[in-house]
């Protein structure tokens, strides 16, 4: 057994030198090459950039982690973050009214700070006048720094004194970017920050006042994000075992909705993206394994004559294909590496600093799938070189290649599927994959055969052009293998219709979040005598298409009759959603972006009520319950009759309950609006001013942050699409071209039989486009199924293709598989006869 398998990897070391300066393994490692370059590349930038993603998001929040409470921090948390060594700062925010000499005022936002802030990010002031500078430590004692548009409100300028209780402050800055200033309601109204050392100096802390503790931590050393991420899940069970009250865990994953939803989608499309790269890869690696197994029957058939066992022969080509295999595999890791950081040269703008340095698991990735495709799809036709019979050698017709065995191919594709669901990192997104690209390969395989068996009834006839007899003959001759050649470009090009479709709605519905017509003004407490003429100051200044609700306080008491309390409730959001008053409002029509989850919403439909899903999950609310509201002293009571989906995130006027009703008799009520702000200086100051008693929120800060990151992930997808789509056309070329010898020998019979070289031309356009297009057709009807599937599910987004997607994909089917087979097999076509001859013969 030693001298065999000695033996068998010498004759394996030999075969690989030689194949490798004959070019027999050139198909084999391009394909492998690119398509681990492309899932590497891929890996390697998405690695990076996600962890960049998270750090800048992190910035949002202020800390890794922060711990929100309507008292001083409780001392448990305090203990448990030193503990672990994290760094921390608390900073103190609450509405307060701010006052100028010239005797205006406005609510502002207040936030007391203390050294150390922020702990992510980086404040940007304005000061002098002068272009926006980063800040260094916080606001030095007896000043403050604002926002821009409190100057404006109260006619103040950079210097100017600013009331806040019984503390006169300085202006000593304009804030132009605050990191962590977050989504919260108060929160939209002008900041003014302060040295938490002057607030008590203020007086305006006192036994009723509202404020909102903040402590943020961050992680040191290397385990910093480990660190933080303990933290957060030691507080939260702190906060569900009830053991501390009054407090909120915020972090990535569970605060910043109008992020968190951005960041998912960004990070499964980078996950889908290289997906369909190894699919890509599955596709070309096949068949120039076949390819490379076809080249090598009668060579192993010689060698089964000169002696050679089974066993050696398969140890041998073994050794050389995954040798090959390997050096491809080893070569497109390093190519994706370096193309990686052509993106990120590309890209440098999209991150304030550098990216952070890519983790290993990219290269362990591309290894692993580069290996698991020549195991899943390489490796079964070249074990079959080790059973050709020696009786090849004087008969041609035998020891052709078998499809392999069902138990073979099962276990290669389970393998595969196993790698594809590791590397979507998302099994919801993997398994509609996986399992939308096994089903259309089956369909593949019964529309090729379909096709053909059509094809074999409506032959052309005898009055035909010549070249379309030939073409029609060519493809019919060998059934399976123009069904083989016919699926595996169905297969590649369903990956590449899928990132066109899905890249181009991803992003629009990234853009339909926040567009250039999204609120960036709410403003409450329009007193029902101000409405006509809040509504005429608005249509004065040019504000259409506004946001207009009226806002009723109530709380809830009784369901189905029954009183309850916050005791009934195990869970803390459940509990101090019941021991508060609701935003509650009414609409005869529903609003058209809060869609109907479950039950029906029907107009003016007395005695009905809407509830928000999340807040009916919460309370353990279904449809039919009866609910019962306090509303200033007035009881009412009506029976759910739908539940509404609410994007908390789409910066739109929304609230938990709405009754589908013009107005509700004897209750007190306000209106609010949200409406995109008119250009003309001065507007939120007249309005103010007209209009005292309102509470006007800016929110174009904020927009402006959650716009920034989301054109960031956009153009990091956009180069990712466009290098995975190059990568994904060069594979496939490779899998068009794998059919170069099968061509050859054809031609050769037909050019020695005195075909012309225009009439192949013209046969083997006529081939290349009708499986083309056959491919392009069911590739785009496949992923008009799967990417709805993906849209519905994975990306949460409302996506129809359009009717004409299947005859444009067929379409860029066949312009692709003629561009491919043009460039890849025009050599055939031009060489000398007696050339083609002997290459076919031999």
């Amino acid at each position: 057994m030693h001298v065999n398998l000695r033996l068998a990897l010498g004759l394996g070391w030999r075969n690989l030198w030689r194949d490798l300066r004959a070019g027999e393994l050139r198909l084999l490692i391009v394909s492998v090459t690119l398509a681990v370059a492309a899932l590497t590349a891929v890996g390697f930038f998405a690695d990076r950039l996600q962890a960049g993603l998270w750090r800048d998001a992190r910035q949002l929040l202020g800390g890794d982690a922060v711990v929100v409470s309507d008292k001083p921090t409780p001392p448990a948390l305090l203990a448990e973050a030193q503990r672990s060594g994290l760094l921390q700062n608390t900073s103190i925010t609450f509405p307060t009214m701010a006052r100028a000499a010239n005797g205006a005022s406005k609510l502002v936002a207040l936030k007391a700070v203390s050294p150390g802030y922020p702990l992510r990010g980086q404040l940007q002031l304005i000061t002098d006048n002068v272009a926006v500078h980063a800040a260094f430590g916080i606001p030095p004692l007896g000043q403050v720094w604002v926002d821009a548009g409190l100057l404006e409100s109260l006619g103040l300028a950079q210097g100017d004194a600013l009331q806040l209780g019984e503390r006169r402050l300085q202006i000593s800055a304009v804030i132009a970017q605050e990191p962590d200033r977050g989504a919260g309601f108060m929160n939209f109204s002008p900041r003014v920050m302060l040295n938490q050392a002057d607030l008590d100096a203020t007086g305006l802390v006192q036994p009723a006042s509202r404020l909102t503790y903040r402590m943020a931590v961050v992680g040191r050393g290397p385990q910093a994000d480990a660190s933080a991420k303990n933290f957060a899940t030691w507080a939260r069970s702190q906060v569900d075992q009830g053991l501390v009250r009054g407090v909120q865990i915020e972090s990535l994953e569970s605060g910043r909705p109008e992020m968190r939803q951005t960041l998912d989608r960004a990070e499964k499309f980078l996950n889908l993206v290289a997906l369909l790269a190894a699919l890509l890869c599955a596709v070309a690696v096949a068949l120039a394994a076949r390819t490379f197994a076809a080249r090598h029957l009668d060579g192993c058939a010689l060698l089964r004559v000169l002696g050679q066992s089974q066993r050696t022969l398969t140890i041998s080509y073994t050794f050389e294909f995954v040798s090959a295999g390997l050096m491809a595999s080893a070569l497109g890791v390093l190519l994706g590496w370096l193309l990686h950081h052509v993106f990120v040269w590309v890209l440098a703008g999209l991150v304030d600093t550098a990216l952070p340095p890519a983790s290993g698991y990219p290269v362990a990735l591309g290894l692993g799938m580069g290996l698991t495709l020549l195991l899943a799809f390489g490796l079964p036709p070249v074990l079959q070189l080790a059973q050709v019979p020696p009786l090849r050698v004087i008969r041609r017709d035998v020891g052709a290649l078998r499809p392999a065995a069902a138990g073979v191919m099962a276990l290669g594709l389970l393998g595969f599927a196993a790698a594809l669901l590791l590397a979507s990192s998302d099994v919801q997104l993997g398994l509609i994959t996986v399992g939308g690209f096994a089903l259309a390969a089956l369909l593949f395989a019964g529309g090729g055969w379909l096709a053909l068996w059509l094809i074999g009834r409506m032959m052309p006839g005898e009055h035909a052009p010549r070249w379309l007899r030939l073409a029609t003959r060519q493809v019919t001759a060998r059934p399976v293998y123009a069904m083989v050649q016919t699926s595996a470009l169905s297969l590649g090009l369903l990956a590449l219709v899928l990132l066109v479709l899905l890249r181009t709605d991803l992003i629009s519905s990234w853009r339909q979040a926040t567009p250039a017509n999204a609120p960036d003004r709410f403003v409450i407490n329009v007193q029902p005598e101000q409405a006509q003429p809040f509504k005429a100051a608005l249509a004065q200044a040019g504000v259409q298409g506004y946001d207009w609700y009226p806002m009723i306080r109530g709380r809830l008491v009784a369901i189905n009759g029954r009183a309850i309390n916050p005791a009934d409730y195990p869970q803390e959001r459940a509990k101090r959603l019941v021991d508060r008053e609701f935003n509650l409002s009414a609409s005869a029509q529903r609003p058209a972006h809060n869609p109907v989850v479950a039950g029906r919403w029907q107009d003016n439909e007395e005695g009905a009520v809407s509830v928000e899903e999340g807040i009916a999950t919460t309370l353990g609310l279904k449809l039919g319950d009866s609910l019962q509201f306090d509303v200033a002293g007035v009881q009412t009571e009506s029976r759910i009759t739908s539940l509404r989906k609410v994007d908390w995130g789409s910066m739109r006027a929304n609230f938990f309950v709405m009754y589908p009703v013009n107005s509700l008799p004897d209750v007190p009520l306000t209106y609010m609006a949200a409406f995109k702000g008119p250009p003309q200086k001065g507007f939120d100051n007249a309005l103010v001013q007209q209009f005292p008693n309102i509470t006007s929120v800016d929110m174009r800060a904020t927009l402006q942050q959650v716009q920034s990151v989301i054109d960031q992930v956009i153009r990091a997808v956009e180069f990712l699409f466009a290098f995975t789509l190059a990568a994904g056309l060069m594979v496939l070329m490779a899998a068009v071209t794998a059919t170069r010898d099968d061509r050859t020998r054809d031609f050769a019979i037909m050019r020695a039989l005195g075909a012309s070289s225009r009439l192949l031309a013209q046969v083997q356009r006529a081939e290349l486009w009708g499986v083309g297009m056959l491919a392009g057709f069911m590739a785009s009807s496949a992923a008009m199924a799967v990417g709805w599937a993906m849209a519905h599910y994975a990306f949460e987004f409302n996506w129809t293709a359009a009717w004409y997607v299947p005859l444009a994909g067929s379409l860029a089917g066949g312009l692709l598989a003629w561009a491919a087979g043009w460039w890849g097999l025009a050599g055939v076509l031009k060489q000398p006869v007696a050339q083609t001859l002997r290459q076919a013969a031999s």
